[in-house]
């Protein structure tokens, strides 16, 4: 089997991985990913024992166990760029044989589980209510640069959301990829279920405008009113739908799960997002523990 070259797989002095700065037996087969570095710590204090903490860059990460669960939690700062790099880190990290610089025979499924904030695209979806994601819908472009291919019924989703929204090839090509059933099914009471929409930025991407204008400023109206059978566009963020394309390509289980911080269309801001962050952290790792 062909070694993968230095320039390709980036090994530092320590034996890590370039920019995560871990080594495979650093990271838990179980996995939280958060965008926010800050709550890499929110959700350890939480341990009963940690084993693991490093810092590099906007990449923290924390490893130890909850009882007898082993968990990493990742920090992969904020955009579909960044979660370009995650993904294919952590599938290296289990997948590589950091030695030999070659793809192992036998293939490791990791459990990866956003945990993170997003906007409700929805009135009934109130600020400081929860959302499991069905699908990730991305209009950033980061799986075009990947051969990838939706099943028969992600391609219709595709499809109609392309011709209802009229979001073609000026701004990307649309992609779009599923969780994990295996996931979800553990997440279903106390949550709202959609499709999660994935953009690559805050500002304009997503509708807002400060001093720039828009070049869809029907944006938030059309992906609100979006519909396909029993599916609709709950929220939108900026890593589910990267997660969701690069997570079934490379063979894990993966959910994003978001604490709804602002409502698109009451145009209301929560008045503690960090309540309802916790919650949802509480809610995610008595889950985990359970499984």
């Amino acid at each position: 089997m062909a070694q993968i070259q230095e320039s390709e797989l980036i090994i530092n002095n320590r034996g890590a991985i370039y920019h995560l700065d871990a080594r495979p037996e650093e990271i838990a087969n179980t996995i939280i990913t958060v965008g926010d570095p800050d709550r890499v710590e929110k959700i350890s204090r939480h341990f009963d024992k940690k084993e693991f903490e490093c810092r590099h860059r906007e990449f923290v990460t924390h490893t130890g166990y909850i009882g007898n669960k082993r968990l990493s939690v990742v920090s992969t700062g904020i955009g579909p760029d960044n979660i370009d790099i995650v993904l294919n880190e952590l599938d290296a990290l289990v997948n590589i044989d950091f030695t030999t610089r070659t793809i192992k025979p036998k293939h490791t499924a990791l459990d990866i589980i956003r945990v993170g904030t997003s906007g409700s695209l929805q009135a009934e979806i109130p600020v400081d209510s929860w959302v499991a994601s069905t699908h990730g819908l991305g209009i950033d472009n980061l799986l075009n640069f990947y051969r990838h291919e939706e099943n028969e019924e992600e391609k219709q989703l595709l499809q109609s959301f392309i011709t209802q929204t009229q979001l073609g090839s000026r701004i990307s090509q649309p992609y779009i990829s599923s969780c994990s059933a295996s996931l979800m099914k553990h997440f279903v009471n106390d949550f709202h279920h959609g499709v999660t929409v994935t953009c690559p930025g805050f500002y304009g991407p997503q509708g807002r405008v400060l001093r720039l204008g828009l070049s869809h400023p029907e944006l938030i109206d059309r992906l609100t009113q979006f519909g396909f059978g029993q599916h609709r566009i709950t929220n939108f963020e900026m890593e589910t739908a990267g997660i969701y394309g690069l997570g079934k390509m490379l063979g894990h289980h993966c959910l994003s799960l978001s604490a709804i911080v602002a409502n698109r269309v009451t145009k209301q801001f929560s008045k503690d997002g960090n309540k309802a962050v916790e919650g949802l952290i509480n809610k995610t790792l008595n889950t985990l523990q359970a499984l």
